[in-house]
This record gives structure tokens, C-alpha cells and sequence, in this order.
């Protein structure tokens, strides 16, 4: 018999099977008919929800995204928390190793035939978190522990250069290589913001962590 649920605990229950099945088969192995015989429905109604298999990941990545966002907000709103503080949460927040199926996911789309939807969660992930990380720099700047006349610029560019140019699904940099580029981003967050030298140095020691984390897997 079969079981008559909400429509938005269906589309939960669909969106949980996918990514396990993702993180487990990989994306480009699993089908939907995979996620049909998981969830138990018929084709029609995987349809009634979602397009294709595409639109299920990109869903997932959304949900991932909306995440770390509303993370970002609640430690933007924290009136306990100093700017510089708040940044340092976020930016431990938004890292994959925070949640393990956030980092599986974010391997599958670093896979080839995945490369748009990897571009398309990048982007989003840059426009949701501008505003938040904006207000944080705007009280920073009230704090006069940055100065800056362009916070959402600054804001802007800077998670253009980090998302993109540091993500090693996109460029396959050579160790000593993204260890220069990642001290070269914390002068540059320093330099743009106004900061005191060294107040961003933690980003170096998490990158360094990150690495040995992964040489002990």
C-alpha cells in the first residue's frame, strides 16, 4: 500500500535518498531509477518534484548552500561577537570539512560533467554570503578594526578570488604553489580591509591543518 506523505516531506525524502546515493555510487552511477527504488515512488512522482537527475543535485547543492547562509546570518547577528570574531566562525563555517556529506558532494561536483553545476553553486554561495559577510565588515569598520570605503566591493572580491581561484577542483596547483596563493590572500584581505598585519593569519593555519588532515587519511 502505498503511503500518501506531504509534498515538501516527499521532496525532503527524495533530496536525502539522492544524496546518499551520490556519496555513495558517485553521481555520474547513480540513475533515477536508483532513487525510485530507494524512495519507493513511481516515476511519476519522482517527475511531479524534479526534471531530471540534474535538478535533484542542484537541489541538494541549494540545500548545502542555504546551510552555511543561515549559519553565516546567525553568527552575523550574535551582538556578542566582535567583527573580527565573526568573520573567523563564518569563514570555519563555510569550509567542507565542517560536514563531511558537504564534502563528498562537493568532490562529486568537482567531477567533469559536473563542472556547470560546480560553477552555479559557486556563484550562489558568492551572492548569499556578500551581504552577510558585508555587514559583518560594515561593523568592523564602526569597531575601527577595518577601514574601507567599498565593504561589499572588497566583500565581493575577495570571495570571487578565494572560491575560485583556490579551489583545487578547478585549478590543480602544486602544494608550494596554493600555500603562496593562500598567504598572498590574507596580505590581500589585510591590505583591502584596513586590518592590523597578522589578524588574518588563522586562514594559513587552517589551510595547514587541512592539508595535514588530508596526508593522515
Amino acid at each position: 500500500m502505498r503511503v500518501s506523505k506531504n509534498p515538501e516531506d516527499r521532496k525532503t525524502e527524495i533530496l536525502n535518498e539522492a544524496e546518499m546515493l551520490f556519496t555513495a555510487k558517485g553521481y555520474s552511477e547513480t540513475t533515477v531509477n536508483d532513487i525510485l527504488r530507494e524512495v519507493g515512488i513511481a516515476k511519476g512522482t519522482f517527475y511531479y518534484y524534479f526534471q531530471s537527475k540534474e535538478e535533484v543535485m542542484d537541489a541538494i547543492v541549494q540545500r548545502f548552500i542555504d546551510k552555511g547562509v543561515e549559519a553565516a546570518k546567525a553568527i552575523a547577528a550574535d551582538p556578542g561577537l566582535k567583527a573580527p570574531e565573526k568573520l573567523f566562525q563564518i569563514i570555519v563555517g563555510q569550509r567542507p570539512d565542517a560536514d563531511g556529506q558537504k564534502e563528498q558532494m562537493i568532490e562529486e561536483l568537482h567531477q567533469v560533467n559536473n563542472a556547470e553545476m560546480h560553477q552555479k553553486s559557486l556563484v550562489e554561495t558568492i551572492l548569499q554570503l556578500t551581504p552577510v559577510l558585508t555587514e559583518v565588515i560594515e561593523q568592523g569598520i564602526r569597531e575601527g578594526v577595518f577601514q574601507t570605503p567599498y565593504p561589499k566591493e572588497t566583500v565581493e572580491f575577495l570571495l570571487v578570488s578565494s572560491q575560485f581561484l583556490l579551489d583545487e577542483g578547478i585549478f590543480q596547483w602544486e602544494p608550494q604553489e596554493q600555500m603562496q596563493k593562500v598567504l598572498a590572500l590574507t596580505h590581500i584581505i589585510e591590505t583591502t580591509l584596513g586590518a592590523e598585519k597578522g589578524s588574518f593569519a588563522y586562514i594559513l593555519g587552517m589551510y595547514n591543518n587541512e592539508k595535514e588532515g588530508n596526508l593522515d587519511e
